[in-house]
């Protein structure tokens, strides 16, 4: 499994959305492009997504843009993975019946490591990749004298 960069970009865009939610102001697509280099159109696109499948809220005027349609701890990395590429719910077509022993197993595995993925992806909020930036950001700094 790998990290799509359509996946890493939304995720880059939400973040920035979930730092500005107690502010409660709408960011515009170009603030959050610049702020996280992603190409304007592109996010654009994903912010649609994003839109259509409950995840942010767009927000029309001179002031308007985008806000996390849920506080930032509601929502999980899976609800964005799931929103954005889904997930597949099957390897082959005639996965009800594995043909023989040994793809069975095969399926079984890979049902198992399937599981564990979302597992630990549902564990982890927005909120919690919000609190894991700002303490990174906290050892980063350094004080010369």
């Amino acid at each position: 499994m790998e990290l799509s960069c359509k996946t890493e970009y939304a995720l880059l865009a939400l973040l920035e959305l979930a730092t500005n939610y107690e502010i409660g102001e709408p960011l515009q697509i170009r603030q959050i492009a610049a702020q996280q280099h992603i190409p304007d159109r592109y996010l654009e696109q994903l912010l649609a997504t994003l839109r259509r499948g409950g995840l942010v809220k767009s927000q029309r005027g001179a002031k308007g843009g985008y806000v996390l349609a849920r506080e930032p701890w509601k929502i999980t990395l899976l609800d964005v993975i799931c929103c954005l590429d889904g997930l597949e719910t099957t390897t082959c077509e005639d996965e009800a019946q594995p043909k023989t022993v040994e793809s069975a197993v095969v399926q079984e595995v890979w049902q198992e490591s399937r599981q564990a993925a979302n597992a630990v992806l549902q564990k982890y909020s927005l909120q919690n990749l919000c609190e894991q930036r700002a303490a990174r950001k906290q050892l980063n700094i350094m004080y010369y004298i």
